[in-house]
């Protein structure tokens, strides 16, 4: 049970960003750090990449647990409360994401989604990153 009321739980929930989220800067850190220069929430390309490598037609999306779904991760579950809401938005999430990936791929873009949990281990995302940038 929610220990906060509704409208408490709503501002804390509108409180939560989007953009330049700790799991993203850890990404733009190790992708900087290897001397590649990227484009943040390129506007012209679907979905708006977290990372837009032009130069190599690769994109990367940085995706929380939690808000992309991430099934069989510990750091995902859905909420007890209001159950109904958050299967809907969750659910379009995915649907979105899928659909961005989709259009990315159609126009010749290589994409790489890390999940907030994998970088928790910076040896396993960094070598994730490494792989994709270097194919």
């Amino acid at each position: 049970m929610d220990t906060v009321s509704g409208e408490k739980r709503s501002w804390i929930m509108s409180r939560i960003k989007g953009k330049n989220t700790q799991p993203e800067l850890l990404v733009r850190k190790f992708v900087f750090s290897l001397g590649l220069r990227y484009r943040l929430h390129s506007p012209h390309l679907p979905g708006k990449p977290d990372m837009a490598l032009a130069k190599f037609k690769k994109a990367i999306f940085v995706n929380g647990c939690f808000w992309h779904g991430h099934g069989g991760c510990a750091k995902w579950r859905l909420p007890k409360t209001n159950r109904g809401y958050w299967q809907a938005k969750i659910g379009r999430n995915r649907e979105r994401d899928a659909k961005n990936l989709l259009a990315l791929r159609k126009i010749g873009w290589k994409t790489l989604v890390l999940w907030e949990c994998e970088l928790s281990d910076p040896m396993k995302s960094g070598q994730k990153i490494l792989r994709f940038v270097s194919a």
